[in-house]
């Protein structure tokens, strides 16, 4: 029952979270807005985790979301420490961890992930989502011990990066045969395994990690081994493997969940197979308005304006979400900027200098159009080639590597 009365209820107090609640106050919605967070801190800006956080370099009080007084201002019921359990979705009623229920006119759900696992059990490795684990392997990497990071996707390399700046030795595991496989490729990746060497990151692809287990001499230490019989022993070894969608609470509405993207299932405005239910951010699989079929997007940038979207849908303002998707990592003080769906199968034409760390991959279909972009050093080419994606424009790839041709002449239709 969209509308701008009743009680929306958002559980889940990350960026997606948030921005749902201050976009529905500020579409209008007059009735109680209650925002759970299972989290005992005020809500935080989480790609700071693996970067200023786990470096020091900021406090918790510097990376908020919004300042305490913003939930007040807004009329916003911010409670932190406490897990929404279960929903009853007949009886429109949520369940928490302190035992008591709370009733909904809409429900949102916004709970994002949980890391993946590759050990079982009390492995000693940590993994990096919360403050808490940034609290924790800021910690442990006091004194400068040697680290292990398995997994040079985004997150890991962002972790080894941080840890190489604090003066640990770093050793970074990699199933692939390059870094950051999903979105970079062969030449990019080369780049980037280049820059950890550079760095004193010592970087090991083609691992597959077998299993990660405390040293049976010394508890203080763990062993990761791979399958081919290769081991690495650290006082501080980091699984970033990646992270599954957190819908244990969605299985007890009884949304519809998709298996092959993982996550809960929504149409153009947020809504689910159940009425008066949301999802918004990386738990959510939602339409591609773009390119056709669903797709699920697990960067900030995404969750930030998705909430913001279905926050608006849930108090009656229904305009669909037909972003393109950008995200950004720093490593080594270099920030590599992502936009669009760039796969390594793509036409890649390479604008600028790889080696000189600025350049603009764009990533173009058998047509010539544009569906990703991948940069260093080149933000205002990102947001270019942001707006065409979305536009579907067409490139001339004879042109577009050619840097005496502006970029704006490289466009076809």
């Amino acid at each position: 029952m969209s509308g701008t009365n009743g009680r929306i209820v958002v559980v889940g107090a990350g960026v997606a979270g948030v921005s749902a609640a201050g976009a529905a106050r500020l579409a209008g919605y007059e009735g109680e807005i209650v925002l759970l967070g299972g989290e005992d801190a005020l809500p935080y800006r989480r790609p700071t985790v693996s970067k200023e956080l786990v470096r020091g370099d900021k406090g918790p009080d510097e990376v908020r979301i919004k300042p305490a007084s913003w939930y007040e201002k807004n009329a916003i019921d911010l409670r932190t420490g406490v897990r929404a359990e279960s929903v009853d979705p007949t009886a429109r009623e949520v369940r928490l961890s302190d035992g008591s229920t709370l009733g909904y006119d809409q429900l949102l759900l916004a709970t994002g992930g949980r890391p993946r696992r590759l050990a079982a059990g009390d492995s000693g490795a940590v993994t990096l989502r919360e403050i808490g684990d940034a609290d924790l392997l800021r910690e442990r990497l006091d004194g400068r011990p040697d680290v292990v990071v398995v997994g040079a996707g985004l997150i890991g390399s962002e972790i080894a990066a941080s840890a190489r700046q604090l003066g640990c030795d770093v050793t970074l595991l990699e199933t692939a045969p390059l870094p950051m496989p999903r979105v970079l490729p062969a030449d990019l990746g080369r780049m980037y395994a280049d820059w950890h060497a550079a760095e004193g990151t010592e970087l090991h692809a083609d691992v597959r990690v077998r299993a990660i287990r405390p040293d049976a001499d010394d508890p203080s230490l763990t062993v990761v081994e791979a399958d081919d019989g290769r081991t690495w022993t650290a006082p501080v070894v980091v699984e970033a493997v990646g992270m599954t969608p957190d819908v244990e609470l969605a299985r007890t509405v009884g949304v519809r969940l998709d298996d092959e993207l993982g996550g809960v299932q929504v149409d153009e405005l947020g809504r689910t197979s159940v009425p008066d239910v949301f999802a918004a951010g990386d738990v959510a699989s939602m339409p591609d308005l773009v390119r056709g079929g669903r797709h699920r997007v697990e960067h900030w940038q995404n969750a930030q304006n998705h909430g913001a979207a279905v926050g608006r849908a849930m108090a009656g303002v229904e305009k669909p979400f037909d972003e393109v998707p950008w995200c950004w990592s720093d490593q080594y003080g270099g920030t590599l900027q992502i936009t669009g769906w760039p796969e390594s199968s793509h036409t890649i034409v390479v604008r600028g200098d790889l080696d000189a760390h600025d350049f603009t991959a764009f990533y173009l279909d058998a047509e010539g159009i544009l569906l990703g972009a991948v940069g260093l050093g080149r933000p205002r080419e990102i947001r270019s080639a942001r707006g065409w994606i979305g536009e579907r424009r067409r490139l001339d790839t004879t042109r577009l590597g050619d840097e005496s041709v502006a970029l704006e002449e490289t466009l076809v239709s």
